[in-house]
């Protein structure tokens, strides 16, 4: 009787209604611990030798794409593919496919949950009552009605966001060289021409968009300080957008009134994140889009797009990450 081919799960969890639909198709599961190491993933695609892999937790570089030798599709847990060696995968003849969009709702409400909780304070402001502190005289708070909010991308989860904030009041500007004008409008947005222009016209900076080689610490010290004073910081796209030294320094100086933050240069931190010493920060384990619901929409994605990548089916070009020869 021959074995069923398998699908390797790089994280503990997958939704049910996506295991099912492997098992469905006549896959065969295995999961790995949270954040493997290249060593330990490497261990488990030689041991399991899988057809596929579902890319959830941790990094996925050359040493483990080469140790699968049966391998023939990586499929991304969500949108963002920075954690996967694309270029090894490629040379190896591997097809890297995204889950791009079905988190969108789960990312956007969690952004705005964190400008709401940034801006309004509340965590400091809890803490102190916990502490037995009535903290009211001499507080000043500000209203996000009016607030202009630039958003950095202007894909699905940038969307979402416009469409949450659309009914507060806040004026919002889009940089994204990729998106066109009606696309960008069609949100309910401007258009800036480029980043510089709106850092310096927004009084709260949401980043959106993949990271890449070339804008790595794209929010470093000079761009920061071309934000106006008093701005804030929202991140739940990656961490490597954003130079923390460089965040924290302004945080300190109060050139950023505060930040809240989803993703981090280092997952998971090695040790406490020296932004947490800032009382302006709050921080969150990049859990943005980890909800019963998308975990559901994500995990279907990421299922379906093995299963019909190897039973030969066209994918949409939008999830086809790299082009094999």
């Amino acid at each position: 009787m021959a074995l069923q081919p398998l699908i390797l799960i790089t994280g503990p969890d997958l939704a049910p209604t996506a295991k099912q639909m492997a098992e469905d198709a006549g896959y065969t599961l295995v999961h790995t611990p949270p954040y493997p190491s290249e060593e330990v993933l490497a261990d488990f695609l030689k041991q399991y030798d899988p057809v596929g892999v579902v890319s959830r937790m941790g990094q996925f570089g050359a040493g483990a794409v080469a140790a699968g030798k049966s391998l023939r599709v990586i499929s991304k847990h969500g949108a963002g593919v920075d954690n996967i060696d694309i270029d090894a995968a490629t040379q190896h003849g591997i097809q890297v496919i995204r889950a791009a969009g079905g988190n969108a709702v789960s990312v956007a409400e969690h952004t705005v949950a964190l400008m709401f909780s940034t801006i309004k304070r509340l965590l400091p402001l809890d803490a102190g009552m916990r502490a037995g502190r009535w903290e009211k005289a001499g507080f000043l708070g500000r209203e996000l009605s009016g607030m202009r909010l630039g958003l950095v991308g202007g894909g699905a989860i940038a969307a979402a966001v416009a469409k949450l904030v659309k009914g507060m009041g806040l004026d919002v500007l889009v940089y994204d060289p990729y998106a066109s004008v009606d696309a960008i409008e069609a949100m309910g947005a401007r258009r800036a021409e480029r980043i510089e222009d709106l850092l310096r016209q927004s009084d709260i900076v949401s980043l959106h968009c993949p990271l890449t080689e070339s804008n790595t610490h794209m929010l470093n010290a000079a761009m920061l300080a071309l934000m106006p004073a008093d701005s804030y910081v929202i991140n739940t796209s990656r961490g490597g957008l954003i130079d923390e030294a460089a965040l924290l320094a302004a945080l300190e100086s109060g050139h950023i009134a505060g930040a809240g933050l989803d993703t981090f240069e280092q997952e998971p931190p090695l040790d406490v994140n020296a932004l947490a010493a800032s009382e302006r920060v709050i921080l969150t384990p990049h859990i943005a889009g980890v909800t019963k619901e998308a975990g559901k929409r994500v995990g279907e994605l990421a299922v379906s797009g093995i299963v019909d990548f190897l039973a030969g089916e066209t994918l949409p070009k939008a999830r086809l990450v790299n082009t094999l020869a």
